[in-house]
């Protein structure tokens, strides 16, 4: 076993070990100071005292007073009702096994759950070398203590799993705000400037983890091309590990009671498509089974892999991962997916962590907004279903959904081609809409008799065709249909 994995599961498990045994009453987080709970909710809030405590949790909001009692492993939890949404602050109460204590500044509003890697990871203030885009402006705004709070679980690796989490919630302010996931900060500032509640993010991201990462040991061991065993895991990157993740970020946040979740990962799973689409809809399965979603409901909505220019093993493969991404939400209920492939310039072919997250965490929220609050904006990108021919024409249609009415441009396409029967592709730059047909019109002197269409499909291949909303088009490889 790592050093690392040894480390963290002492001393969290320690801390678990002096809370269960009644050291002091305390909550577990992130259920805290600064805390969001979900609106119009029965909302859980958890803590540790002694086993067989009777516990007392009182509510700021409305006075009333829930009862419940710890279990053999010293950790309690109610559920409290909440009000509807508001910036006004509460205390929570809560006495028992001899003490009290009090959660300060709470909020009502929406809680979303952040997942992924290191796209997701990747905070407002960059990584070495890699930017994000107009950052002095981003954190020169007002501050937005109360419009959007953040809490970031510590990365931890774990061989089993764990109940417990450190960290703190922070309200955005140019002090707190490079420190957030970026495309989360930028969903809940979405969010929040249409809903005009507060937005709570609790962001679960570790850089270069694998589906695998998140997933707990009885789903693995019955992967035969992972290892759950402790020198199994060792022997992988720190950052790739299977399980560990799952163990040591995601199970103590079992029962969070939240909106929906958002997920930006698929990198490290490039090479290993085949598997990739069943995975992450077990991910989603158990993940949504433990947090507290009684109707197996919660909303998911994933970021599909920027183009990037991978090498050794994975490379040639990042298209199909891409569509092993779509082939998941055809399999998940209750999904979404938002496109990438516009948001990379030429000179980011070797940076996998893009600069201009802000359209990404936008792109997210329209989802969200639509789907889940009403809301009736355009959020769905083009996905191309058929290539077909039209008689008396040489030129190729490409049937799409959700781009009636036109498309954003007419000249200068990025990343499209058509081939003939040799297989030798050529870029398109001239792409018209036939509203007759309601499908693109492509074609090109160079392949008078085209037998296939392809656009943004390879490894690093930025586009730039979207639908008369500015929605990119999803990359695509396609037969014409004879």
């Amino acid at each position: 076993m790592s050093a690392l994995i040894k480390k963290t599961s002492a001393a969290l498990a320690l801390m678990l070990i002096c809370l269960a045994a009644g050291a002091k009453l305390n909550v577990k987080q992130p259920y805290s100071d600064g805390m969001v709970l979900q609106q119009n909710a029965s909302a859980a809030v958890k803590g540790f005292a002694s086993p067989g405590s009777q516990i007392t949790v009182t509510t700021g909001w409305n006075g009333r007073s829930y009862r419940t009692r710890t279990g053999s492993d010293g950790i309690w939890t109610v559920k409290v009702a909440t009000p509807a949404a508001s910036y006004r602050s509460y205390q929570v109460k809560v006495s028992g096994d001899g003490g009290s204590m009090t959660i300060d500044d709470v909020l009502i509003g929406e809680v979303w759950l952040a997942g992924g890697q290191s796209n997701m990871e990747m905070p407002v203030s960059g990584f070495d070398s890699c930017p994000i885009d107009n950052y002095l402006e981003i954190i020169t705004q007002a501050p937005a203590r109360e419009k959007i709070r953040m809490f970031t679980v510590p990365i931890v690796e774990s061989m089993t799993p764990l109940d417990a989490c450190e960290g703190k919630w922070y309200g955005a302010d140019p002090a707190t705000i490079p420190s957030m996931s970026a495309t989360a900060y930028f969903f809940a500032l979405k969010l929040n400037t249409v809903l005009d509640v507060p937005i709570g993010i609790v962001a679960c991201p570790r850089g270069g983890s694998s589906v695998e990462s998140w997933l707990p040991a009885e789903v693995l061991s019955g992967y035969p091309d992972i290892d759950i065993s402790e020198a199994g895991i060792a022997a992988t990157t720190p950052w790739t590990r299977p399980l560990v993740y799952f163990n040591g970020m995601f199970n103590p946040l079992a029962g969070l009671t939240a909106k929906g979740i958002i997920f930006y990962q698929g990198c490290t799973n490039v090479g290993r498509e085949d598997t990739y689409a069943a995975r992450l809809t077990r991910m989603v399965e158990i993940w949504r089974s433990m947090l507290d979603d009684p109707g197996s409901g919660l909303p998911f909505y994933e970021v599909e892999i920027a183009p990037y220019r991978y090498t050794g093993g994975q490379a040639g493969h990042a298209a199909m991962l891409r569509k092993a991404q779509h082939d998941a939400v055809g399999m998940i209920p209750r999904s979404g997916i938002v496109i990438t492939n516009d948001l990379v310039r030429d000179f980011e072919i070797d940076n996998i962590h893009p600069g201009d997250k802000q359209p990404v965490g936008n792109r997210l929220a329209y989802l969200a907004l639509t789907k889940d609050y009403g809301f009736n904006i355009p959020c769905i990108c083009p996905e191309p279903i058929r290539a077909f021919r039209v008689e008396g024409s040489q030129a190729i249609y490409v049937k799409a959904t959700d781009c009636r009415r036109g498309i954003s441009r007419n000249h200068g396409v990025k990343g499209l081609e058509i081939a003939g029967p040799d297989g030798k592709f050529f870029e398109v730059g001239d792409v018209w809409y036939d509203n007759a047909q309601e499908a693109l019109r492509i074609s090109s002197p160079e392949v008078p008799n085209p037998v296939a269409v392809r656009y943004g499909w390879g490894d690093f291949v930025p586009g730039n065709l979207a639908n008369r909303y500015g929605l990119p088009f999803s990359p695509f490889n396609l037969t014409v249909e004879q």
